[in-house]
């Protein structure tokens, strides 16, 4: 059995495996793309593995002979041609983020555990619904990548993942978040939804966010700990970041003011790049519920089914 102090501090796997009991009945629901981003991303008029047909149109300079619609051509006396539409892959990629500042908590676990949770959590509600789940990780010197997966096996790849790099890390090692998601389009493929499970702090620009969102479903969910809200009570406090230990004057209105707003500073990029492309952000304390802090993400299944 695990204990319970460590996996405050390193993810536990079977406590993540522990997680699927909590996926029962629910599924993850999907944004409704506007009619902009559909047109542009969610058919396409090339045949290839997996397509359906769509409808028919009027024959325009261009259009493949071969996929005329000779029924329709004939009825209408005008030339029409068949559109297809690609069979989009129904999978979920989960990017999460190990730098340093993930490495922190206050209330019940780190933000990396927590993470670490919301991504198992997610990955078997994922795979409820059919999805094949796949991740990658980013900072702490792990550039690690799970390709999606389906079933039960797919998921516990993911996990077991989920629980090697956290335990691997480097905490001098920093990525931007630019640099992860560079790497997360090579992995996307279309109809694909992105997860970034992330404090923000690593957020920069110009990133590929835009191109992202004008492709996929994408979703971040924003780690917070109850320190970085609100500064504690007045007093000196040590604080360690890795082998540094710093005292710190609480005491002091300037410290406390700075402290708060140095936090919110850090978030407020990625924040307003989120508001500004309509992507869903779900905030996620260290010491929430899962099941009730990730609700906006679930579509129930059934009424009788809700975990508590």
């Amino acid at each position: 059995m695990s204990d319970p102090a460590t996996n405050a501090v390193h993810g536990a796997l079977d406590e993540l495996i522990a997680l699927a009991a909590f996926a029962q009945g629910s599924s993850l629901s999907r944004t409704r793309r506007s009619a902009a981003l559909q047109a542009g991303t969610s058919s396409s008029r090339w045949r290839g593995r997996g397509v359906d047909f769509r409808e028919s149109r009027i024959y325009q300079p261009g259009d493949e002979i071969r996929h005329m619609d000779w029924r329709v051509t004939a009825r209408t006396g005008k030339p029409h041609t068949k559109l297809f539409e690609e069979e989009r892959e129904q999978a979920l990629l989960l990017a999460v983020d190990l730098n340093p500042s993930m490495h922190f908590g206050t209330r019940a676990r780190f933000k990396s555990v927590q993470a670490a949770r919301a991504a198992a959590l997610i990955a078997w509600l994922a795979s409820r619904g059919g999805d094949r789940v796949g991740a990658l990780a980013f900072g702490g010197g792990i550039s690690g990548e799970v390709r999606p997966a389906g079933g039960r096996r797919g998921v516990l790849r993911v996990l077991r993942a989920l629980r090697d790099w956290d335990h691997a890390r480097d905490l001098s090692q920093v990525e931007p978040l630019s640099r992860a998601l560079a790497r997360a389009r090579h992995l996307l493929r279309p109809g694909m939804r992105l997860v970034i499970l992330s404090d923000g702090f690593c957020a920069d620009t110009p990133n590929p966010l835009p191109q992202l969102v004008a492709r996929h479903d994408v979703v971040v969910v924003l780690l917070r700990d109850a320190l970085e809200l609100a500064a504690p009570p007045p007093g000196r406090y040590a604080l360690h970041l890795g082998n540094t230990r710093r005292l710190v004057d609480f005491g002091d209105v300037r410290v406390r003011r700075a402290w708060s707003d140095r936090f919110a500073n850090s978030r407020a990029r990625l924040l307003g790049q989120c508001r500004q492309l309509a992507i869903r952000v779900v905030e996620l304390d260290t010491d929430a519920e899962l099941r009730r802090a990730l609700a906006p993400l679930l579509a129930r299944a059934r009424p009788s089914a809700v975990v508590a």
